[in-house]
């Protein structure tokens, strides 16, 4: 747009300064939402996502964590912790409103940005560990959302990425500190420690920090990027693609986990779906040997649906086939990774 600055992915400032987040998805409809102002309203429309969500469900898991560090930031925000605490501020809520974004465009049946589908999309998977769910939100948030966040408040704010650097990697620390909790509330007990083997080397590959470094590092391109806003465009969706991509290696499904108890998602010891503790095959029938199905396959739960999300199965379903048909992957996700669609 001739003459307007445009944002890190090509949205011209001017709608930003409106109070508003506005984003295309993958429908030719555009999801539209109000920004939260202040930290403490972020805090209290996590609150809002998160009273609705079954305490299992995926996006309520990443929910919860990021609750958590947002008010760890806000209760920072009042002292002498950052250089520039409005600026934070600031970061924060232009930040958090990606994240409603997706929320509201999944809510609105939806698409949400691809480096967000597999969280949405898996939320409800049986074999998918909470801890997956948690790490697979800050990919989402981190390697995608917050470059262009940054970028998107140094134009707001008219400063260089340089002068919100030193508050930025201030944050990492406390980032560390919330993800070392929740991987030691998550991280299933020595008495599961089988299941957990796979999990702990699955999830050994990323971390908050370099995920941060890897975000600041984008955040640099992008700001040299600002004037050819087709090159923005076209960086950014190749950040949203790969963190999608990443997304959906973190999610991969382990088998049975800790199923959460109590109503703050702490993890319990749960029996594989579809089985009942303790109770023994019927007298004189013999094993199913290794590699074998069983005669009747059990049925899953039926995924919740829920004010922020529908089934997920449906979404990689090709129109006209069931239930039972197998599912193809995301379209979008082919086209990021280069390889052909069927």
């Amino acid at each position: 747009m001739p003459g307007t600055t445009m944002a890190a992915d090509g949205t011209p400032v001017a709608v930003l300064a409106a109070n508003t987040v506005t984003a295309p998805v993958a429908t030719p409809v555009t999801t539209r939402v109000t920004a939260p102002v202040t930290v403490e309203e972020v805090v209290g429309r996590l609150r809002e996502i998160g009273a609705v969500l079954p305490p299992a469900d995926g996006v309520a898991v990443f929910n919860r964590l990021y609750l958590t560090v947002t008010e760890a930031v806000r209760d920072r925000l009042g002292g002498s912790y950052f250089a520039d605490p409005a600026a934070m501020a600031e970061l924060d809520t232009v930040f958090a409103g990606r994240y409603l974004l997706a929320v509201a465009a999944d809510a609105a049946g939806q698409e949400p940005p691809a480096c967000w589908r597999p969280l949405f999309a898996l939320r409800a998977h049986p074999g998918v560990h909470p801890l997956q769910f948690a790490l697979a939100g800050m990919n989402a948030h981190i390697q995608h959302d917050l470059p262009l966040a940054v970028v998107d408040t140094c134009l707001r704010r008219g400063c260089e990425p340089a002068g919100l650097a030193a508050d930025y990697h201030r944050i990492n620390g406390l980032l560390a500190e919330v993800e070392t909790a929740v991987r030691e509330q998550l991280m299933p007990g020595p008495d599961v420690l089988e299941r957990a083997e796979p999990l702990t080397h699955l999830l050994g590959v990323w971390s908050v920090e370099a995920a941060r470094e890897g975000a600041w590092s984008a955040v640099q391109a992008l700001w040299e990027l600002r004037a050819v806003p087709t090159a923005a465009r076209a960086f950014a969706a190749a950040l949203d693609c790969s963190a999608g991509l990443l997304g959906h290696a973190l999610l991969l499904p382990l088998g049975p986990h800790p199923a959460p108890d109590a109503a703050d998602g702490s993890p319990r010891t749960a029996d594989a779906p579809g089985t009942t503790a303790g109770t023994p095959d019927a007298p004189g029938k013999a094993p199913h040997a290794p590699g074998t199905a069983p005669d009747a396959p059990h049925k899953a739960p039926d995924a919740p649906r829920t004010a922020a999300g529908r089934l997920p199965e449906a979404r990689n379903r090709p129109a006209g086939e069931g239930a039972g048909a197998q599912a193809r992957p995301d379209q979008a996700q082919l086209e990021c990774s280069g390889l052909p669609s069927a």
